[in-house]
């Protein structure tokens, strides 16, 4: 399918030929029918997008705090990775859009295939022939409604929101601002609400498209005096800020043209440096409007589907996609009076040079060729795969995220001795950018074709947390060698369903327990032989905070336990040489990401574990104390080393190296035949089942004994 893609770092934009997206839990498949252009949004990204790094960083400084803050905790060379593999993704455009149902997933109701339905949501609603979209961001189409006037339901639900916070009156003097898209649209929605309007735009074209459209009072000049005038002396009820600039004047200038205890209601992208005394004089209500309504930037609403119960927030996103489509066909809105150009998707760049050149434009839409669901290609080939040589591996990739891309990927190309088949990840935009990138013969957005693909012998598993379990199993029962990402499962069943298909597979089973592979982690176990007694040992993780909606923290995710304490666990049960046996845990009060661990192992060696999300982000993220008869030795963040023996002390220093080159080197030379499995079976679930025992100690605040949970 044809999807329009913004490079971020190089600025190119163009319209990509990708595989199709599939609809997931809470999804439907959607055929774009028409999507529209939102110039100022839109225009925005372009401009950031073909900026330099610095005019980037300019801005963005929030994100390059970010950057400094990791450059402090994980070194500078794996940060510029990360972030040069962030820049190098192309991101999709578009956010709003009309099409038809082809497919809905599961536990969605209220859609069926073939509805007419109009969509919302940046990476859901893009300009794309395609498109998978979460269910509270679709609503259907009322008769009568067609394609195009319904493809602007997105910007209506932002100029509704804006209006709905205004808390207007029948009879009330409102000022709009701005008279783009977002800004004509507030002007009809006002005069459907009963408000006498005044808008205000310095191009005088919009000043008088305001008024065929309902405007009682539209001017591109002289606005103080036209509201004095307007409002006989008392100043606007409220003024909608639905402007696009980073200047200050806008909203100073509301406040001096507000009345007393008038409103002040932010919708478009201002500067926000005020100057207090009109607001303090006037007191002021100001307010800014949050895009489509409640529910964005929501992860349980917007992807998750929970929706708000309607006695208590009564107009979501969605309630306001529903509410706007119902003015169209009652005529109270007109949005096709504000189309001026129509593109078909294939000559999108058209579109986007109209406005890069600045020639006069309003809405632009993209319009896009019947589909159905036969016709749905979600594997693209793009080259023959190479024919394998004696020893070496044809190797695809499901899922390709950034830990992917600047570590796996890179390791798996230096190991040699492969060739890379298919690549399959959840967006057909990602896909074919690693395809083209990296030079996998073909993309795909079906794990399913590359787990039973014959051209495929080896597969790396790098998705969320929730597909491991069955990719893996699956994997594995197709007869391949499978590297998976940790975790290995997020439950019993899940790990009882990949233990038994990796026993029972005659191909090699890892997990990406790396730690166990760095060289200075070795040199430490080196240190501890031989040894008469059990070990008695600290790791402290100095993990920090993330986002309580980060996915990792959603059900997908499964929480930091499960998801990254995993990776300590394993490094002591390697120091030690035996399973665990018991574990005990308490976490601080309402922080479930910081918690204190005690393991016992089978050998009576013990292992505490302290893992904080709260602490100072500069302090180095990893340090492990080993204390055995005789010996006390030191690991800090995987850059030093001391020993200490008998009175006599040895330090090692070096680069930080984690283990991830060495363990996927070893899994590589493991599945074409040289080696064993880099971690046995029994570790792998041991260490797997004690996060499920760790999860259980803190719910009981009991000693829970592995593997009875």
């Amino acid at each position: 399918m044809k999807q329009v893609e913004q490079n971020y770092r190089s600025g190119e934009l163009r319209v990509a030929e990708v595989p199709a997206p599939r609809a997931g839990t809470g999804q439907i498949l959607v055929a774009t029918r028409v999507s529209l252009i939102s110039s100022g949004t839109e225009k925005q990204l372009m401009d950031l997008a073909k900026a330099s790094l610095a005019g980037k960083a300019m801005a963005r400084p929030d994100l390059v705090r970010r950057v400094v803050r990791n450059v402090q905790r994980d070194g500078l060379r794996p940060t510029i990775e990360k972030v040069f593999a962030k820049l190098d993704t192309p991101i999709p455009l578009g956010y709003s859009l009309a099409g038809e149902v082809i497919e809905v997933g599961r536990n969605v109701t209220g859609f069926s295939v073939g509805d007419r339905v109009a969509c919302a949501g940046a990476g859901f609603a893009n300009h794309a022939e395609i498109n998978v979209v979460p269910k509270n961001l679709a609503v259907r189409i009322p008769e009568g409604v067609d394609d195009e006037d319904a493809s602007f339901s997105t910007l209506g639900a932002i100029a509704m929101q804006g209006v709905r916070l205004a808390e207007t009156t029948l009879g009330e003097r409102v000022v709009v601002m701005g008279l783009g898209l977002i800004g004509l649209i507030s002007v009809q929605l006002l005069k459907a609400c009963g408000c006498r309007v005044l808008g205000f735009d310095p191009m005088p074209e919009r000043a008088a498209l305001a008024q065929e459209l309902g405007a009682d009072v539209a001017v591109s000049s002289a606005l103080t005096e036209s509201v004095a005038n307007f409002t006989r002396g008392y100043g606007a009820d409220a003024v909608l800020l639905t402007a696009s600039t980073k200047s200050n004047e806008p909203i100073n200038v509301a406040a001096e043209i507000s009345r007393l205890k008038g409103r002040v209601i932010v919708v478009g992208l201002v500067g926000m440096t005020l100057d207090r005394e009109p607001f303090y004089k006037r007191e002021l209500e100001l307010k800014l409007s949050l895009s489509y309504g409640p529910g964005r930037h929501d992860p349980a609403y917007e992807i998750s589907g929970h929706d708000y119960p309607l006695p208590y927030v009564r107009w979501t996103e969605q309630r306001n996609l529903e509410s706007f489509l119902e003015l169209i066909g009652a005529g109270k809105v007109t949005p096709k009076r504000l189309l001026t150009h129509r593109f078909p998707i294939a000559d999108a760049e058209s579109a986007y040079r109209v406005m890069e050149k600045g020639e006069p434009h309003l809405a632009m839409l993209l319009t896009y060729p019947e589909a159905t669901s036969e016709g749905v290609t979600r594997l693209i080939q793009r080259a023959a795969p190479k024919k394998a040589k004696k020893g070496q591996s044809h190797v695809s990739f499901i899922g390709l995220g950034n830990y992917a891309k600047s570590v796996l990927l890179p390791a798996v190309r230096k190991a040699g001795g492969v060739t890379l088949t298919h690549v399959a990840t959840s967006t057909g935009l990602s896909a074919g950018h690693a395809g083209e990138k990296f030079g996998f013969a073909s993309i795909a957005t079906d794990a399913d074709a590359i787990i039973t693909s014959e051209d495929t012998d080896t597969v790396f598993i790098a998705t969320r947390h929730d597909s491991h379990a069955r990719l893996a199993a699956d994997a594995l029962k197709s007869g391949k060698h499978v590297f998976c990402e940790k975790p290995m499962a997020m439950n019993g069943d899940e790990l009882a369903e990949v233990a038994a298909a990796a026993a029972a597979a005659d191909t090699i089973f890892t997990v990406g327990f790396n730690r166990r592979f760095s060289p200075l982690l070795m040199k430490a176990k080196a240190a501890l032989s031989p040894r008469a007694g059990p070990l008695v040992m600290l790791y402290r993780i100095n993990a920090g905070a993330i986002p309580g909606d980060s996915w990792i923290q959603r059900d997908e995710g499964g929480g930091r336990i499960v998801g990254e304490i995993c990776h300590f666990l394993d490094t002591l049960t390697y120091l030690c040489g035996a399973l665990p046996e018991e574990v005990s845990a308490v976490a601080a009060r309402d922080l479930a990401d910081a918690v204190s661990i005690l393991i016992k192992f089978a050998d009576g060696s013990t292992g505490t574990i302290v893992y904080s999300s709260v602490g100072d982000p500069n302090v180095p993220k990893e340090y492990l104390e080993i204390f055995a008869s005789g010996r006390v030795i030191l690991l800090d963040d995987y850059r030093r080393l001391h020993v200490t023996a008998n009175g006599k002390s040895t330090s090692t220093k070096g680069a930080q190296d984690k283990g991830q080159l060495a363990l996927v080197d070893a899994f590589l030379k493991a599945a074409q035949g040289g080696e064993e499995a880099p971690i046995p079976l029994r570790e792998l679930v041991a260490v797997t089942e004690t996060t499920f025992a760790i999860e259980e100690a803190i719910r009981t605040g009991s000693v829970v004994v592995i593997g009875t949970q």
